[in-house]
């Protein structure tokens, strides 16, 4: 028997299919641009789903649940996304609309919750005792892992993404203004680094994306590893970002580990990592408390959402 893992992304929409040994057989992946509205979109990921165990070359009565994973507030228990601000569910009856499609168990929770559970499952926090994921993409997102099993007091998942971390900053699309995801997320880096290219003409940065419009969450990063003053700028202001909501997480959980995933995270150790821990270190109270915290990439990448939803439904079970 294989479970389906659905990745709901602002970017892209991704359902895979994972076996009990938590590995990922095959994939089928679009844009969710392909799809504005909630039903559009629905019906789309019952096609993706489809298609993955066609890819896998299973049959589809092989297939004993569908998990997903979105970014925002879901009701677990009644099937529906309450509040997704990067997607078109708003109070949306999810497991009612796939279900008519395909009548199969549907389990829904929050995008960054799966992450966290497919890294405690088959990833860098296996066998951790406490963990929290941090994902960077279109926004932040988190998730809390105890021993080995999801928090599901945390009703709606960890939105550490809309923590203000800058009092009357940026406006953000949840309705408030500075909130740790406008500075952060992969979103945050190519704005800032769009800026610094209008500001700093003879930067490298131009060389390396031709215009503001073709920024990727690397240019900063390309640009300070050659040497650029403005690349080098935007990185160190991103880092410093990152490192505060990072030490107002170790404070608060005292976690064994804090788990980072998300295409920023792919970038070098000592351009990414090793700054963040430094940091991180210097500036949060773990030392002192004698718990040490430790900081790790995500080793999963853009699976551990697909692993961690498709393991959603022997969550439940044991539950």
């Amino acid at each position: 028997m294989v479970t389906i893992g659905i990745d709901i992304g602002g970017t892209n929409l991704v359902a895979g299919v994972v076996d009990e040994q938590y590995r990922l057989l095959a994939k089928a992946k679009c844009k969710a641009s392909e799809c504005p509205a909630a039903e559009a979109m629905v019906e789309r990921l019952v096609r993706l789903s489809q298609e993955a165990v066609a890819l896998a070359q299973r049959p589809l009565s092989d297939v004993r649940a569908v998990g997903v994973g979105i970014p925002g507030a879901v009701d677990r228990f009644q099937g529906e996304v309450i509040e997704s601000v990067n997607t078109p569910f708003h109070h949306t009856p999810f497991v009612d609309l796939f279900q008519k499609l395909w009548s199969v168990p549907v389990y829904l929770e929050n995008d960054a919750n799966c992450a966290v559970l497919g890294e405690g499952l088959a990833g860098s926090a296996k066998g951790a005792s406490s963990v929290v994921a941090v994902t960077l993409g279109t926004g932040v997102g988190g998730g809390y892992l105890l021993d080995g099993a999801l928090e599901l007091y945390i009703r709606n998942g960890m939105e550490i993404g809309h923590t203000v971390i800058v009092p009357d900053g940026l406006p953000c699309p949840c309705g408030r203004r500075g909130c740790w995801e406008q500075y952060s997320s992969a979103t945050a880096l190519k704005r800032m680094t769009r800026q610094a290219m209008e500001e700093h003409r003879s930067s490298l940065m131009w060389q390396l994306c031709g215009s503001p419009d073709k920024v990727k969450g690397r240019t900063a990063f390309d640009a300070k590893r050659q040497g650029d003053p403005a690349g080098t700028q935007v990185v160190e202001q991103y880092l410093d970002y990152l490192a505060l909501g990072l030490c107002n997480l170790v404070n608060i959980f005292q976690p064994e580990l804090i788990c980072i995933g998300g295409g920023v995270s792919h970038e070098k150790d000592e351009d990414f990592l090793f700054p963040l821990r430094e940091q991180v270190d210097r500036n949060s109270l773990h030392k002192r408390l004698g718990n040490k915290t430790r900081l790790v990439k995500a080793t999963l990448g853009g699976d551990a959402g697909i692993i961690g939803a498709a393991a959603l439904y022997r969550e439940y079970i044991r539950r």
